[in-house]
């Protein structure tokens, strides 16, 4: 089975918190959220992209966290709480400070409240659209250099980070690597929220028949920033069908994903099988290099 799951069938969470420029605040409200998700039968919870502070570039070193040195609160709240509530979180991602460098960070945290992967923005968001948008990741963030797999007590997972999506081959990627589910912490904008966020996700999951999640803060109301949240957290199924969403509001949204049903839709539409491996081919350049 190509989730490697230790349950077929499991509640996942999508918190979409609502993001204040106190940390502090952020960090009990995020745990708050997380131990109702887990009350309500969660097995995981997934947190958006950059929730522990507003996402405004020039402010993300000043909340950033250092993850290996274990100075990280949002880090070591979330450690506790995966224990306390024997669930697995997928931990959106925060500004991450090490050797000087500033990356965006998704830490996967087990049930025995240990960090079991972490994933580094792998594709930096610049954008320059004239008379919208103008916002350069690249000015501020390092990219991360490998992308990430990881076993958890609710399958095998693939971890992107927001832009991450846009790019189908790292989603082919973890397909070849058997995952059941791809995990996308996001915080797509106003513009490129409203034409592509749901197509994208519909698209990764239906082109590689898996699983696919997405969690994004949610919209401020009031806000003054050029940078607009468009929410929209949900989990699509291996045909790109929609099973749970939410507004831009903050909300919590469960889904049921059952591990099952991906095989029953590569049975229905044997892609795998179909495949032109003899016009082209993806590679997998870590296990190339590995072999």
């Amino acid at each position: 089975m190509a989730s490697h799951a230790n349950v077929q069938k499991f509640k996942i969470a999508l918190c979409q918190l609502m993001v204040t420029s106190d940390k502090e605040r952020n960090i009990n409200h995020a745990r708050v959220r997380i131990e109702d998700a887990a009350a309500k039968g969660a097995k995981l919870v997934v947190l958006p992209e950059i929730w522990n502070c507003p996402l405004s570039l020039e402010n993300l070193s000043k909340y950033a966290e250092n993850i290996d040195a274990e100075e990280a609160p949002s880090i070591s709240m979330l450690s506790e709480v995966a224990a306390q509530q024997n669930i697995t979180i997928i931990g959106g991602s925060i500004p991450e400070k090490t050797n000087g460098r500033l990356f965006n960070t998704c830490c996967v945290l087990g049930p025995d409240g240990k960090i079991k992967a972490k994933h580094r923005k792998l594709h930096l968001f610049d954008v320059d659209i004239i008379g919208d948008i103008t916002f350069r990741e690249s000015d501020i963030l390092m990219a991360g250099g490998e992308p990430t797999v990881v076993d958890t007590d609710v399958g095998r997972i693939g971890i992107g980070i927001c832009h991450d999506i846009r790019f189908p081959e790292l989603a082919m990627l973890y397909r070849l690597r058997d995952v059941g589910l791809i995990c996308y912490p996001g915080a797509f904008n106003l513009s490129t929220g409203q034409l592509l966020w749901e197509m994208m996700q519909r698209s990764r999951a239906a082109d590689n028949q898996l699983f696919v999640a997405t969690c994004s803060p949610a919209r401020e109301p009031n806000t003054m920033s050029d940078y607009i949240i468009w929410g929209h957290s949900t989990l699509v199924g291996p045909f790109g069908d929609i099973i749970a969403t939410t507004g831009h509001q903050m909300a919590t949204v469960l889904g049921e994903i059952d591990y099952s049903i991906i095989q029953t839709r590569r049975e229905n539409l044997p892609l795998e099988i179909q495949r032109r491996a003899d016009i082209y081919e993806l590679v997998d350049v870590q296990e190339k290099l590995a072999g």
